[in-house]
């Protein structure tokens, strides 16, 4: 099943911006993430003319066109919406994919997705505030996350502060099969510190 949004407003523009490619019978557009559950995932839509499909995509049929979601996607695609504005200089597309960085988890997910989601929704967004940065290494066999700190947060005087009364708080009471968390970030480079 695809959840994913595409308002009538961006139908009728993608709809004309297919009927006036060459040779457009048949055309449609396919969604797709590329390098998705990464930092550097990137929404995309892109013309897909018959037999430009992939086997395991996805196809629905909107006003006018086809659209086809790449299968392997359909995690980081999921809630997405696609939508048109107008505006003085002409309408803008805007494309918005809240988990195509981290896909939606739940209870059955692996403990590592449930950690780097509540990572990148809860802890990073007030982290990036100081320009700092926080990533799971790994998880150990005695159920240990190990954590590493990047930008400002490396090297800052506060940081063990914010990982035992913020980031340990956090992860502990919303997975709480963990048993602990580890720094090993090397906190001697204070070259990019906030404090």
């Amino acid at each position: 099943m695809v959840n994913v949004e595409i308002t009538e407003s961006a139908q009728a523009y993608l709809k004309d911006l297919l009927d006036r490619q060459k040779d457009n019978d048949g055309i449609g557009i396919r969604m797709f993430v590329a390098s998705p559950g990464t930092a550097q995932a990137e929404t995309c839509i892109a013309y897909c003319r018959p037999g430009e499909e992939k086997e395991e995509d996805v196809a629905v049929e909107l006003n006018g066109f086809t659209a086809w979601f790449e299968g392997r996607s359909l995690p980081f695609l999921e809630d997405a919406k696609v939508d048109y504005a107008t505006d003085r200089m002409g309408g803008q597309l805007t494309i918005r994919a809240p988990n195509s960085k981290m896909p939606r988890v739940n209870d059955d997910s692996p403990l590592e997705d449930r950690i780097n989601y509540v990572l990148y929704n809860d802890v990073n967004p007030s982290l990036a505030s100081h320009g700092g940065n926080v990533s799971l290494v790994e998880v150990t066999d005695d159920m240990i996350a190990v954590l590493q700190f990047g930008g400002g947060c490396q090297g800052c005087g506060s940081v063990a502060i914010t990982l035992k009364q913020g980031i340990e708080v956090q992860l502990m009471d919303k997975l709480p099969e963990l048993k602990g968390i580890r720094d090993v970030t090397d906190h001697t480079d204070r070259s990019n510190a906030y404090m």
